[in-house]
C-alpha cells in the first residue's frame, strides 16, 4: 500500500521515464543529415557576423516588458467583451474602469519616455558654486 507521497513519487518516476523514452525514440527515428546551414547559429534570419558578446541596449528589455504587461492586460479584455452583457451596467462599468487604468498606465509610460527610442538627455541642475567653478 502506497502513501500519498509514494503515489507522487511513482508519478514523478513515470513522467521522467515517459520523457526519456520519448527523447530516445526521437533520436532513433529522426534523420541525421547535418549541413553547413543546419549547424550555423540561427539568429532571427541574420547571418552571424562578429562576436556574439555584444552589449545590448537595456531599452530592448524595457520595451519587451512593457509590451508583455499591456499585451496580457489586453488579453483580459476578450472575456469581458464576450460576457459583459450578462452583468449589465456593473459589468460594463468594471470594463471601462479597467480600460481607464490601462490608458493611464500607457500615458505614464509615454510620459516617462520609455516608448520613445531616442530618449532625450536629462537636464542636470547645477548648484551656484559649481557653475562659478566651471566658468
Amino acid at each position: 500500500m502506497l502513501t500519498e507521497f509514494g503515489k507522487i513519487f511513482v508519478f514523478i518516476l513515470l513522467a521522467g521515464l515517459f520523457v526519456a523514452v520519448g527523447i530516445f525514440t526521437a533520436k532513433i527515428l529522426r534523420p541525421h543529415r547535418p549541413t553547413k546551414e543546419k549547424l550555423e547559429t540561427y539568429e532571427c534570419g541574420e547571418d552571424p557576423i562578429g562576436t556574439p558578446w555584444v552589449k545590448f541596449n537595456v531599452r530592448f528589455y524595457v520595451v519587451a516588458l512593457i509590451f508583455l504587461i499591456f499585451d496580457v492586460e489586453v488579453v483580459m479584455l476578450f472575456p469581458w467583451a464576450v460576457t459583459y452583457q450578462k452583468f449589465g451596467a456593473y459589468g460594463y462599468l468594471v470594463g471601462i474602469i479597467f480600460l481607464i487604468v490601462l490608458f493611464v498606465g500607457m500615458l505614464y509610460e509615454w510620459g516617462k519616455g520609455d516608448l520613445e527610442w531616442d530618449r532625450p538627455q536629462p537636464i542636470i541642475p547645477y548648484l551656484h558654486k559649481e557653475e562659478e567653478q566651471n566658468k
